[in-house]
């Protein structure tokens, strides 16, 4: 259990003595919620109507919207609702609706604001800009230059002010500065430095008069301690990217709730609506925090389903279930897919995608397999498996890609994949067909050894024949050097088609690590 110093039920006392005209804001939180509208597992999969019955599922939005009008009814009428980035993407809803279900159910649960993550532009700026024109609320981005992209330059704002018990909160909205190499948001918007993009609005909203400001941040928990240390103003930081768990009672947690950096509040929620971050801040006269405390609300078992939000998620699946429900596979024990593993070393499910992709093209001289862990988004849990939790799994529907690279394009790859793995950055590279040690103390750029292709030394100027996913094909995550590969090709099957179709092939598949990434 991760407690503060003040332990986990005593609230933060910034200031000494009581302010003359004290201002108390309750904020709640979400991000990184990725379309899990029904329950979900302990693995973050879909959860069988057995254990929801049961109330061994956590999350879905039915218990969000309980969550979030339980928390109205103790707060009182001082509360924002905001989000802090990527609700796209991530199961078939997604897939299906694009951006429509979710415009659909954040205006339900009364949003105030959002951040665009990531993810919002996987699918260009329309689909991004289709539910911005859906949405009650505003969605934010400070560090981008939308001017040159004419389907967003009049609907993202940088920051906003809204009016609360007669008093002016101020929010400024966040994306990742990688978002050109995470996503497809076309060449036209710029994505700039977070510091300098914040610290502009800071300037501006206090010039206005605004002293209470909330940075809604999609950038990752690291990014939110640095933009918290480099700037000036900025009360609380809600962040998502990472899906980094803050709390004083969670065993797992990163860190406590909240995370204070000098005078500023940092929180987040984890992700995939599994907690609803509860944060209550007192400011003194002059908007400085004097009090900080909270804890992201468990959506467990426990938490009663809205039956109107039951509803009309079992209306909107009913095109899905029969793609989702189809049983593909066996599996005789859990496939662990975490990101937490899968951004860090060799993992189950890292495994089993590359081995399945490089068996479907090894016919065609196809030697290694390298994929990026960013696009393996779940565990599946011991027993059957369908299709819907393959899709989970792998739900961006990348295709099969071949090329062929020099074995120097392929060591600056590996070299890439492991250049954030302090961040947890989603470029880790999972392969097969190779093995390569991890030396994460040493300066990114030169981290990677021993790489073995076939029982033989890597050779820089051989040529070797590669299979990964269009994304990283064409410079996804950072991997530049696969854009001008020879003989690429990027029209294979569907990347959770072949896991499954490999799946089916093993009869009872055993999940398993065999020591192709080791780490020094």
């Amino acid at each position: 259990m991760k407690l503060g110093l003040f332990g986990t039920t005593a609230a933060l006392a910034l200031v000494a003595g009581a302010a003359q005209a004290e201002y108390s804001l309750t904020l709640l939180h979400t991000n990184d919620f990725h379309d899990r509208y029904e329950p979900i597992s302990k693995y973050d999969s879909t959860c069988s109507t057995e254990d929801n019955e049961a109330g061994d599922c956590f999350g879905g939005v039915a218990r969000l919207v309980t969550a979030v009008n339980e928390a109205r009814a103790r707060a009182g009428d001082n509360l924002l609702l905001v989000d802090g980035g990527d609700q796209f993407q991530g199961t078939l809803f997604y897939t299906y609706y694009k951006g429509e279900m979710t415009a659909e159910f954040m205006n339900q649960l009364g949003y105030d604001a959002m951040t665009v993550g990531n993810h919002e532009f996987d699918d260009g700026p329309e689909v991004l800009r289709a539910f911005i024109d859906n949405v009650d609320f505003p969605v934010l981005m400070s560090n981008a230059d939308v001017s040159g992209e004419e389907k967003l330059a009049d609907a993202i704002q940088k920051s906003t002010v809204i009016e609360r018990g007669g008093e002016k909160i101020g929010l400024i909205g966040l994306t990742p500065q990688d978002t050109d190499e995470l996503a497809s948001p076309g060449p036209n918007v710029i994505f700039t430095d977070p510091v300098d993009a914040v610290q502009a609005e800071v300037d501006r909203l206090t010039e206005e008069g605004v002293n209470k400001i909330v940075v809604l941040s999609h950038s990752g928990f690291e990014t939110d301690k640095r933009v918290a240390e480099a700037t000036t103003g900025v009360d609380v930081i809600v962040g998502g990217h990472s899906n980094t768990l803050l709390s004083n009672e969670q065993e797992d947690a990163v860190d406590v709730y909240p995370v204070m950096v000098g005078d500023t509040a940092i929180v987040q929620a984890y992700a995939y609506g599994k907690f609803l971050g509860e944060l209550n801040v007192t400011f003194d006269d002059e908007g400085v925090i004097t009090e900080a405390s909270g804890e992201p609300v468990l959506i467990d078992g426990q938490v009663v389903e809205d039956q109107t939000a039951v509803d009309r998620v079992a209306e909107l699946a009913k095109p899905l279930d029969e793609i989702r429900n189809r049983v593909v596979a066996n599996t005789t024990a859990p496939i662990e897919g975490n990101r937490d593993v899968c951004r860090a070393q060799e993992c189950e499910m890292g495994n089993l995608v590359a081995d399945a992709m490089l068996d479907r093209v090894a016919d065609q001289g196809i030697q290694v397999a390298i994929t990026n862990s960013g696009g393996l988004r779940a565990s599946i849990d011991e027993g059957e498996v369908t299709m819907g939790e393959v899709l989970t799994v792998l739900p961006f529907q990348n295709t099969l890609s071949t090329f062929q690279v020099s074995g120097a394009a392929l060591l600056e790859a590996l070299e890439n994949g492991v250049s954030q793995i302090e961040e947890g950055g989603g470029r880790f590279p999972q392969v097969a067909g190779m093995t390569f040690a991890v030396d994460a103390a040493a300066e990114p750029g030169s981290r990677i050894s021993d790489v073995m292709i076939d029982g033989e030394p890597l050779d820089p100027e051989a040529t070797y024949g590669a299979v990964s996913n269009n994304y990283v094909r064409n410079g996804g995550d950072g991997y530049k050097m696969f854009i001008d590969t020879e003989n690429a090709y990027d029209f294979g099957p569907d990347l959770a088609d072949v896991t499954a179709d490999y799946m089916a092939a093993q009869g009872d598949y055993e999940p398993y690590t065999d020591g192709r990434i080791m780490m020094k």
